[in-house]
């Protein structure tokens, strides 16, 4: 496993063909990005606009390399029991139970009080072992025994109080665990850590990411992903859509299509059968890439000129 994982990251060409090989297109800034994070052993902050392929490259990445991708998904009030462990408390419960019923086979009337609460504390630390652990997302990805993609989505969303706990495990690849003490990381995992730039991270984080900026792609790059994810979509009406988009991002909307939704509108020309874009039938589609009423509305106005553009690609 460990020879393959370092086969795929031999070099940043080799990475480039091997995002393509599952799919995803990366140019050679971000090839290189991930080649570095591999070799400097460092996280990646990734951020940009939603929708532009932030959490598809830790999957791609996690497809590639062949290995498991474990997800956190932050959130206003995320805690250290959701993300990093918590005791099973029910088996806690029922040992205590079989605990109880043994108790007079483990204290002897022989025996005197002192030596009886010697063996009551050799149970002590029974329950708060490892088989009463439940790890969660961040202890798994440091248990992996080959490693690990581990993805911390939208971390901008967490509070400045978790932010700062994640600073341990981006740092060392390790965590504190009170009862049992410190747990390094088996394999250290890949990390990628997504921002939305909702509120500005602290420098500290920042010190220990290398810094990706994913903003919508240019024409070409965007071509080029549509065949990917819609085989069978002809290079017409793949320019004729890809123009329009990237026209319709120009305008003062609340929300821009994103990559994503660009490959949901080919998908759904391509099921009803489009060869080219029609007025009426952007307009019955336009849903699929906007999302507010009033964002229909101004494109609605432009649709005619938009389209007309479009098809002359």
């Amino acid at each position: 496993m460990k020879e393959k994982y370092q086969e795929r990251l031999a070099s940043i060409p080799v990475l480039e063909e091997g995002y393509r090989s599952v799919a995803y297109i990366v140019d050679r800034r971000i090839a290189t990005t991930v080649y570095l994070a591999h070799h400097l052993e460092k996280p990646i902050l990734v951020e940009g606009p939603a929708g532009v392929g932030k959490t598809e490259l830790a999957k791609a990445t996690a497809d590639y390399l062949d290995l498991p991708l474990i997800r956190l998904q932050c959130y206003e009030g995320l805690d250290e029991a959701k993300a990093l462990y918590e005791w099973k408390y029910g088996k806690q419960l029922l040992y205590t139970q079989l605990l109880k019923d043994k108790l007079d086979d483990i204290i002897s009337r022989k025996n005197g009080f002192s030596s009886a609460m010697e063996k009551l504390h050799q149970y002590d630390d029974i329950f708060f072992s490892w088989p009463f652990l439940e790890p969660r997302p961040l202890l798994k990805a440091l248990q992996e025994k080959d490693g690990a993609v581990l993805l911390i989505d939208e971390v901008d969303k967490s509070d400045d109080e978790f932010e700062a706990f994640l600073l341990e495990i981006l740092s060392d690849f390790q965590v504190s665990v009170p009862e049992i003490g410190t747990i390094q990381a088996v394999t250290k995992p890949m990390v990628f850590l997504t921002s939305n730039n909702t509120r500005e991270l602290s420098e500290a984080l920042k010190r220990r990411c290398l810094h990706l900026f994913i903003s919508f792609p240019e024409a070409a790059l965007e071509r080029e992903i549509v065949r990917r994810r819609v085989p069978g979509i002809s290079e017409r009406l793949t320019r004729q859509i890809v123009k329009f988009i990237q026209d319709v991002r120009e305008l003062e909307l609340k929300k821009v299509p994103s990559i994503s939704e660009t490959i949901d509108w080919a998908r759904v020309l391509t099921i009803l059968h489009a060869e080219v874009l029609e007025p009426v039938l952007v307009r019955d589609t336009l849903n699929t890439f906007i999302k507010f009423e009033d964002d229909i509305a101004v494109v609605a106005e432009k649709l005619h000129q938009l389209t007309a553009m479009a098809v002359r690609q």
